[in-house]
């Protein structure tokens, strides 16, 4: 099967509409926009704006493509965490075997860019979306999650020339999705197995849900024990898949054989790894075990101080529509005090809540108009919240932008 090498991106504009741009003129390109070479700080933009750094993306995406390739996994990064076709575009060029998605619609979104292949990490028993795939389906490689034998009967019903390639799924009492034990899975293999316009590719789990090392090694070791029990009722290759950002180094360890025991494609669905953060994920990288710089975090919000009402208390314009609070709250960075006047790093200062307009930031040292970066913690729920982002280089100089889809 043929496929085109570039994705088809979106347009961006740049205009009134634009949040964080300060562009009051007719609405243009986003192309022409970023090669004005534009100045985070030059009255381009207003406050707050979320942007990516360029270095820290293009590293990432360089470090967990190489981390894949070394253990022989396939890459199908999981494209919820950005909904950005061109980071989709950077990962695929990367060597990234497809994208992953959460539901229909972010399918529905990648196949409209492009993507050749698609792993839905989920389960899916709508019965248009279900219609729609089903001719899809004839034109490029898509294999999703089941966990159910209704699961099962509504992809059936719904299949058409092309068969429906399904990964059953492992999940575990308390979890997510996925079935509980290896006698229930077998349960929901042998019906993909035997049903009308289903195939039985394989399976599948995320791991992410289990507590602490030792629990998700024996997670991922039952699921290498589906791979083994499935392997003798799949027409082809076996395909198995895991992986989130926090434990893919387990992932390569517990799976990775199969690549050679079983001559299984291995499929890696980490997302998050492309941003990183300064909270959640740094706490939990898997190079906080293994050798080697590891990621770097890719995101940064920059907000002014509009008040310093007591001692102590500074209130800045950055709230929930603005900064990702579901884990951890945004971390304090750096103040720049004036326009002519570098950065500097900002230490004993604490973000202790977020409103809907306003952050409430504890500790000495901010003034009125200073203007402030956070880190952001939990990247999935940061690039929602932008609908185009501006990418900096290392001097905060507009290089592209980042259209999303959400």
């Amino acid at each position: 099967m043929e496929f085109a090498d570039r994705l088809a991106l979106p347009e961006i504009l740049v205009g009134r509409r634009t949040r964080g741009f300060l562009w009051p003129g007719p609405p243009v390109p986003g192309e022409r926009f970023a090669s004005g070479r534009h100045s985070l700080f030059d009255g381009s933009f207003t406050w707050p704006v979320m942007v990516a750094k360029r270095t820290a993306l293009d590293h990432n995406v360089g470090t967990l493509a190489a981390f894949a390739e070394r253990h022989g996994l396939a890459l199908a990064p999981h494209g919820k965490t950005t909904m950005a076709p061109a980071l989709f575009q950077a990962q695929l060029d990367a060597g990234a075997w497809g994208i992953s998605a959460a539901s229909a619609a972010q399918v529905l979104v990648h196949r409209s860019a492009g993507v050749p292949r698609v792993l839905l990490a989920n389960e899916i028993l709508d019965a248009a979306a279900l219609r729609w795939l089903a001719g899809e389906i004839e034109h490029f490689e898509f294999l999703c999650f089941v966990d159910s034998l209704e699961g099962v009967r509504a992809l059936s019903e719904a299949a058409g020339a092309v068969p429906f390639r399904v990964l059953a799924e492992l999940g575990h009492v308390g979890g997510r999705t996925g079935c509980r034990g290896l006698a229930e899975l077998m349960e929901v293999a042998a019906a993909a197995r035997d049903a009308e316009g289903v195939e039985l590719a394989g399976v599948a789990c995320y791991e992410g849900t289990r507590e602490g090392a030792e629990e998700v090694r024996a997670f991922l070791r039952d699921l290498r024990d589906a791979a083994e029990a499935v392997a003798p009722h799949v027409p082809g290759r076996l395909v198995v898949s895991a992986g989130g950002s926090a434990w893919f180094d387990l992932v390569a360890e517990e799976l990775g054989p199969l690549t050679g025991e079983l001559g299984a494609l291995v499929i890696l669905r980490s997302g998050a790894y492309i941003a990183h953060d300064d909270g959640f994920y740094r706490e939990r990288t898997p190079w906080n075990r293994l050798p080697g710089e590891g990621l770097r975090p890719a995101l940064e919000v920059w907000a002014q101080v509009l008040s310093v009402p007591e001692p102590g208390l500074a209130l800045v314009g950055m709230g929930k529509r603005d900064v990702p609070y579901d884990i951890d709250l945004p971390t304090v960075r750096a103040v720049r005090r004036g326009p002519a006047e570098a950065a500097v790093p900002l230490g004993g200062v604490t973000v202790t809540r977020v409103q809907d307009q306003h952050a409430y930031l504890t500790g000495e040292g901010l003034r009125p108009g200073d203007l402030v970066s956070f880190g952001i913690s939990h990247p999935c729920t940061a690039f929602d919240k932008w609908r185009v982002i501006p990418v900096v280089d290392d001097d905060y100089v507009v290089v592209d932008l980042i259209d999303t889809c959400f």
